[in-house]
């Protein structure tokens, strides 16, 4: 249906009485000239609108004219199917994230069983290991203290300050002690969990 033509709501199949009907119609001196011209250029057409045939059946007086639910018998609605909605940049952009991120997830399950895992657990990462770590810590530098105190009390025992001394040398003394282990510590695991990646990879 041409888009001069076009009109908004019920439209119908052009039936062969409707066709000889606008044919007829288009020449009729019933009609205006205007619904002249829109009964000649409906009659070609393959769907024609509801209300067009109904403004051009009332229009002509003519004695050929047949019932308008004769002229309509047989004819069949056209639905014309909605436009699809157009996704905004926002909703494509989400879309595409989730795409991404689902290609992601099903390359990680795809691969599993032949990359190796990585170990991604940080040292002191739950409250237990920082409790535990603080707590030797704390063992650590007392214990420090009470050897260097002893060892200052029996080298000087008439002097408080040198025995004060001994004690904090003894703290300096462990918690270097303890940083020096937890270097050693760090480092073992690390080498233990780059071994079997490096025998996996070959």
């Amino acid at each position: 249906m041409s888009a001069g033509t076009a009109t908004p709501g019920l439209v119908v199949t052009a039936t062969d009485p409707i066709r000889s009907f606008l044919s007829s119609a288009a020449g009729s001196p019933d009609l205006s000239d205007d619904l002249r011209d829109l009964a000649s250029a409906l009659s070609s057409e393959r769907a024609v609108p509801y209300r067009s045939i109904r403004a051009i059946w009332c229009a002509d007086c003519s004695r050929g004219r047949p019932p308008l639910r004769q002229l309509l018998q047989g004819a069949q609605f056209v639905l014309s199917s909605p436009k699809p909605r157009e996704k905004s940049d926002e909703l494509k952009a989400r879309l595409e994230k989730l795409r991404e991120m689902q290609e992601r997830k099903e390359y990680a399950e795809l691969v599993k069983d032949v990359a190796p895992k990585e170990d991604n657990t940080e040292p002191f990462s739950s409250y237990k290991d920082q409790l535990g770590f603080g707590l030797h810590v704390v063992v650590i530098m007392f214990t420090g203290y009470l050897v260097g105190f002893a060892t200052f009390k029996a080298l000087f025992s008439n002097s408080p300050v040198m025995n004060a001394a001994g004690g904090i040398l003894g703290v300096v003394g462990g918690m270097l002690m303890e940083t020096v282990l937890f270097i050693i510590r760090s480092s073992s695991k690390e080498l233990s969990s780059s071994v079997p990646r490096s025998k996996k990879l070959q």
